[in-house]
């Protein structure tokens, strides 16, 4: 199998990831639960991993890392602990179902800054109007899920601090390739997956935070264990239950894996695939390529559609010739009725620090004759 699908989940993963969710199973038993051996090598490996977490994406302290079962798990958190029922958020054109249907639940008044693909200063420009009208809480995603499309984050973030507003970053299809640094950013918070570009295992994300929080579940935390409220102070006020040990150790490997190869030569490497699959993809009549003419605009994710052909269709038949990918939605109506895409959605193809020309190339190969 070719897999070109790597927006949803990174299919292929490190050695070492596999390695230490392994050796997790093995070694450890629950953190904060005991004083014992296994007990404390688990503590350990959280306080590892929150530490490298903070280090590479600017967080205060290892503290504000907190563990999540998912990106859309940080996203809620986030969401509800700024915006209140019936509050006003700003978003982006290119959110996921991830913001909106959290936001939809809260029968929040939702303002979407919606703007043209890959047009910076469009897209700063419906920030700034929106933003006149003030706001509990601004929502945006680093790169949209479908196109690629990075937004202009730095800008979005500065307007946010000139009207006192917090944002929350969406960082799902940009963390472990695009920089970030929270504390530059001024964010509120930002959640990413584990299980994509940070190349760890499904079942594990990160929410960092620098804004007051409000716990989505109530449980144990092996601490204050006396008191009937969450603790006030993080992780544990957001971290209720048991911890997934061996997914934390999975994801600890998979981002020593990204600072070892360098975030800056997995962007390079997957736009490099992008580039020779946009340039194959316009040279098929009837296929219609989403790509930016400035690199810098896009990360390693593309869209096409094929004139007369249902998405679904297309990728139904590149799935049973052995090339994996992603059609329709992808969870992320909102992108498409601001790209013109919602009627069908689009076929996507995204690329991981795994792939390699070979893999564009078959793939080229394969559409051309189903296309003739």
């Amino acid at each position: 199998m070719i897999y070109l699908d790597s927006a949803a989940t990174t299919f292929h993963k490190p050695p070492g990831v596999r390695a230490a969710m392994l050796r997790a199973m093995q070694t450890m038993s629950s953190p904060g639960r005991g004083g014992y051996a296994s007990a404390r090598a688990a503590e350990e490996l959280l306080y590892r991993c929150r530490s490298l977490a903070a280090e590479t994406f600017g967080a205060a302290s290892p503290e504000d890392v907190v563990f999540t079962a998912s990106a859309t798990h940080g996203l809620n958190i986030a969401i509800k602990s700024l915006v209140p029922q019936g509050g006003r958020a700003v978003i982006s054109g290119y959110e996921h179902n991830a913001v909106t249907r959290p936001l939809h639940a809260l029968e929040a008044d939702v303002v979407v800054a919606a703007s043209p693909l890959f047009d910076e200063d469009a897209c700063l420009a419906a920030f700034d109007a929106a933003l006149r009208g003030g706001a509990d809480a601004v929502i945006c995603t680093a790169a949209s899920n479908v196109f690629g499309a990075l937004l202009p984050l730095d800008g979005i973030a500065a307007l946010c601090r000139g009207a006192g507003v917090p944002l929350i970053v969406d960082a799902s299809q940009s963390a472990g390739a695009a920089p970030l640094h929270m504390e530059a950013l001024g964010a509120a918070f930002v959640a990413m997956p584990g299980h994509k570009g940070l190349y760890g295992p499904q079942g594990t994300g990160l929410l960092l935070c620098a804004a007051e929080s409000v716990p989505l579940l109530e449980g144990g935390t092996g601490s204050e264990s006396l008191r009937q409220e969450m603790p006030s102070f993080l992780p544990d006020r957001l971290e209720a239950g048991t911890h997934n040990t061996p997914g934390i150790a999975g994801l600890e490997a998979g981002l020593r894996f990204v600072r070892e190869r360098t975030s800056e030569r997995i962007l390079r490497h997957e736009r490099a695939l992008l580039a020779r699959a946009a340039e194959g993809l316009r040279r098929l009549d009837g296929v219609t390529v989403y790509a930016a003419e400035d690199a810098a605009k896009q990360l390693g994710v593309l869209s096409f559609t094929v004139a007369g052909r249902e998405s679904e269709d297309v990728a139904d038949a590149l799935g049973q010739r052995g090339i994996a990918v992603r059609a329709g939605y992808h969870c992320a109506p909102l992108a498409h009725r601001t790209a013109g895409t919602l009627e069908g959605g689009t076929v996507r193809l995204s690329f991981s620090a795994f792939n390699r020309t070979e893999d564009v190339d078959a793939f080229l190969r394969v559409l051309r004759a189903l296309v003739k």
